[in-house]
């Protein structure tokens, strides 16, 4: 018998020299595990269950049973336990085939559960598992570490994957937005658009008709994220694609409204305020379907662009579109928006407000439109201090000369 220690201690250095080679190579998981089922059977362990908690605990090694392991409760039975402990009298028949539990934790929280137990039970020497405990445990705790820290790294190379998707998401999504906006002797626009996320279903636009018209549209789909990212790009190429047509504004909405359904399957629907403006005959021709109401500031006066239909996406048919008109005073101001900027929140729970949002615009609607833009961007960022957007907020500034 003493001339088997030192054959022991030689095969304990071989294996922790091994394991430890294997896990600078990056072996993967499997064959970490077959090290070291083959060198506990070297030990005599003859019965052995290992269970890891990998989103959701489960069983990743066992071997020594003649009939089919049940499985044990993780949550009930395991979670408990947060020491080594001895099985010889215990009452749970789920742990009668063992001698002792290693738990392996990593500061308070738990990885991993080893059940072991010998062949031999009538054996008159000490036990496999009494004898070689302190090395079992150790050896493990070095092959759970090496399997949990495995796991992080994919994790985290699959979070930096879809970070870099969402970054370059985020950099075709920017794309969306028109890169100039007009800036001459008979309108100026302006706009901007900060997103909740890291892509937003928020979306503004301006399309040269002819020398004398313009179309334009603010527009937001309902939700947040890819998806809505997604359906909003395919909205902008249609909507780019039909609104040169020689068609009214109630055929464009309407054809909208079919592909937004086509393409959302019921499952989301976009708001939309689109109009055209004839710079020759200053007369603007809207639709608001189902936005917030664009706020046109002339002589003075506050008009809310309300007239249109419900939002696209939310019925087969639209059931009625009606179509605004609006003769356009020199130096008019037109506001458009989507709800986060009315919706945004401060740190007391408030909506910034649409009388908020008008009182400034009011105040300086006289201004250009580039520093007005700063002017609000600003204001919203003040209000909110130190809460987060809960939405995007996008904004398109119309001055008409």
């Amino acid at each position: 018998m003493e001339n088997t220690k030192p054959k022991i201690n030689k095969l304990k250095l071989n294996v922790l020299l091994d394991i430890t080679k294997s896990i600078n190579n990056n072996l993967s998981t499997d064959k970490l595990l077959k090290k070291f089922e083959q060198f506990l059977l070297e030990l005599n362990i003859g019965k052995l269950a290992l269970y890891s908690n990998n989103k959701g605990w489960k069983c990743i090694l066992k071997y020594g049973y003649k009939e089919e392991l049940e499985e044990i409760n993780v949550a009930e039975e395991l979670l408990p336990i947060n020491e080594i402990i001895s099985l010889i009298n215990t009452k749970n028949p789920h742990f009668k085939p063992y001698d002792v539990i290693v738990p392996v934790f990593h500061k308070s929280q738990p990885l991993a559960y080893l059940l072991i137990g010998d062949v031999y039970k009538n054996q008159l020497e000490i036990s496999p598992v009494i004898k070689h405990l302190p090395f079992i445990q150790t050896l493990t705790n070095i092959i759970i570490v090496a399997i949990e820290n495995k796991r992080l790294a994919k994790e985290h190379i699959l979070q930096e994957g879809i970070r870099k998707e969402m970054e370059l998401a985020s950099q075709m999504q920017a794309m969306l937005f028109p890169s100039k906006l007009p800036q001459n002797e008979k309108l100026e626009m302006a706009g901007f658009f900060l997103q909740h996320d890291e892509v937003g279903g928020d979306y503004y636009d301006f399309i040269w008709l002819n020398e004398n018209e313009i179309a334009f549209c603010i527009a937001d789909v309902s939700g947040k994220g890819v998806s809505a990212a997604l359906l909003m790009s395919n909205f902008q190429a249609n909507i780019r694609a039909l609104s040169n047509k020689n068609g009214s504004l109630t055929d464009l909405v309407r054809e909208l409204n079919t592909l937004v359904l086509a393409n959302a399957k019921g499952e989301k629907f976009i708001t939309l305020f689109v109009a055209k403006y004839h710079t020759g005959y200053r007369v603007l021709n809207y639709i608001n379907a189902g936005h917030n109401p664009p706020i046109l500031f002339s002589e003075n006066k506050i008009n809310f662009l309300e007239t249109g239909c419900t939002g696209l996406g939310m019925f087969d048919e639209l059931p009625l579109v009606k179509e605004g008109s609006v003769t356009i005073t020199p130096n008019a101001m037109l506001a458009c928006y989507t709800d986060g900027v009315v919706e945004l929140e401060n740190e007391s729970g408030q909506n910034f407000g649409i009388e908020n949002f008008s009182k400034i615009i009011s105040e300086n609607k006289e201004i250009n439109v580039n520093e007005l833009k700063k002017i609000i961007s600003e204001k919203l960022i003040s209000y909110k201090g130190k809460m987060p957007y809960f939405d995007d907020i996008a904004l398109l500034l119309c001055r008409m000369f």
